[in-house]
């Protein structure tokens, strides 16, 4: 199995994924259990001399002027997981509780938390062997870190909480003693580093990061479908055209719209017709998919930054040197997560006026409705319209999160970054945008059967023939809700995408281009 060293490598968004799903493993070298034992024995040494530093031997928050004795250090870190384990709401996804541990594991390892190898090597046991904790999925205000979801996350290192074990959530204790571990004893500093950072924000975004990437990608081929169920023309994706205005998202979308489009006989059929320019949900796919792409580029720019950042308070350069700063705070990556939000709903909001083009009847060959015999049967009407209730729910959901603060602590943390919001956020509006994608490839397979016997190119071809496999053709009604369930199978589980690509390398298309490196999650 490949190894990535926890500390030492550079975390990208696809490791961070392997590694939480135990396709990689996190390891910490020698190297950099040095550092972090160095930055243990200065907080030890902190105490001992009974130097003031924040949260090491004080109080928190607006408790900062509160000086703690040496006795009672380490039953501050022990309450102050208790204390602050205050999330409602449901369960995170186990994946990204999983993403958490890793992140945190990374950050602890870069030797600036005085924490203990002891309770690193505790949470990589808990990654290792999938003994998930339970972490709320609200409560978080995004500064000051994570605080309450990060709480929560490692209670059970002292025996509370609970954790997933054998397909349920169990008491961490009980858990715990199943497997021969004794709950740890945490010492100076050692609580306030687990639950300092941003942690819980940059796990929502490492998922948003991985989603949109892939909605972007099903977007290129949905598209490219509905443009030949409609016969549009690919002559908007000429490479000369966009390299008058070269943003690298439109230029990249452009090239894999024309390889899709490439030797397609549909598109040829009406290479003379008399219409002179598509709709713009047909014609500007390059620029308003590429303006999602450039936004989803500068998302996983940060995401890769925060992955290797240090988000603790305070940080323990050494013993002489410790610093109460705000590097725990949000804003960083609350504010990029709120514009690909915007990015993840716009994505939607053309895929669902692409399905209404569909449906019209005014391209020769598509019937009304997508359905010879409508009348007593209503077609694809109504698929649409759960199109356009999630496009629009995920208008109102691009308000953004950042844009507001809440003054806490007692006026100590007086801006906060609500970035957790903002990562729950964009990750429902994929959701959506999952099932309005969904509508539109079961409307554009649709259209593609009435084109039939022209030929579309290869790729194309081959994502046809998956949906076929799995959803029939519809002649009269039935309950589509079934199908928009499958189709949305074949994209949020990478199907589509992956036949796709496949279909591309076995056939020496060049479908990513010259940005291949630049769209991947690596």
């Amino acid at each position: 199995m490949k190894k990535f060293l926890y500390g030492s490598g550079f975390l990208t968004t696809g490791l961070a994924l392997d590694l939480a799903n135990n396709r990689v493993k996190g390891e910490i070298d020698v190297e950099r259990k040095h550092h972090i034992q160095q930055s243990w024995a200065a907080v030890q040494q902190i105490v001992r001399k009974g130097k003031i530093a924040y949260g090491i031997n004080t109080g928190f928050g607006p408790l900062c002027t509160t000086i703690i004795s040496e006795e009672d250090t380490k039953k501050l870190q022990y309450n102050i997981l208790r204390s602050h384990s205050v999330g409602v709401g449901d369960p995170v996804p186990l994946e990204v509780a999983q993403l958490m541990m890793v992140v945190k594991v990374h950050a602890l390892a870069l030797g600036y938390s005085g924490i203990s190898m002891a309770v690193l090597e505790r949470i990589i046991w808990h990654i290792e062997n999938k003994i998930t904790p339970l972490v709320p999925c609200q409560g978080s205000l995004g500064a000051s870190g994570d605080l309450a979801p990060l709480a929560h996350l490692f209670l059970p290192l002292i025996g509370l909480g609970y954790l997933w074990d054998e397909g349920k959530f169990s008491d961490a204790g009980s858990v715990l003693q199943k497997y021969g571990l004794l709950p740890l004893e945490l010492g100076a500093k050692e609580g306030l580093a687990l639950i300092n950072g941003t942690q819980f924000i940059v796990a929502y975004a490492v998922k948003a990061v991985e989603r949109l990437l892939n909605c972007m990608e099903v977007a290129d081929l949905t598209g490219a479908m509905s443009l030949e169920g409609v016969l549009g023309s690919a002559s908007p994706f000429e490479d000369s055209l966009h390299q008058i205005r070269p943003f690298t998202g439109s230029v990249h979308v452009a090239h894999r719209l024309k390889m899709l489009l490439a030797d397609s006989e549909m598109v040829a059929s009406h290479a003379n017709c008399e219409r002179v320019q598509d709709p713009y949900s047909i014609r500007c796919m390059p620029q308003v998919h590429g303006a999602s792409r450039n936004a989803w580029l500068h998302l996983k720019e940060l995401v890769h930054t925060e992955l290797n950042a240090v988000t603790d308070n305070p940080i323990i350069f050494n013993e002489q040197k410790v610093i109460s700063g705000g590097n725990f705070h949000g804003q960083l990556l609350a504010l990029p997560l709120d514009y690909s939000t915007i990015a993840a709903s716009e994505l939607g909001n053309i895929s669902d006026r692409r399905t209404y083009l569909l449906l019209e009847g005014k391209v020769e060959g598509l019937p009304r409705l997508l359905m010879r015999n409508t009348g007593i049967n209503s077609g694809f009407m109504i698929p649409q319209y759960t199109s356009a209730a999630l496009a629009s729910e995920n208008k109102g959901l691009c308000f953004p999160a950042s844009a507001d603060s809440i003054p806490t602590s007692l006026g100590q943390e007086d801006h906060v970054s609500m970035g957790s919001v903002s990562g729950r956020k964009v990750n429902q509006v994929l959701d959506n945008l999952e099932n309005i994608l969904a509508v539109e490839l079961l409307c554009a397979a649709q259209a593609f059967d009435y084109r039939k016997p022209l030929k579309s190119g290869k790729i194309l071809d081959a994502c046809h023939t998956l949906i076929r496999s799995r959803i029939d053709h519809a002649e009269e009604d039935r309950v589509f809700s079934d199908d928009i369930k499958v189709a949305r199978e074949l994209i949020a589980g990478e199907k589509l995408v992956n036949i796709a690509n496949e279909t591309a390398d076995a056939e020496g298309i060049d479908l990513q281009g010259t940005y291949a490196l630049a769209f991947s999650i690596y």
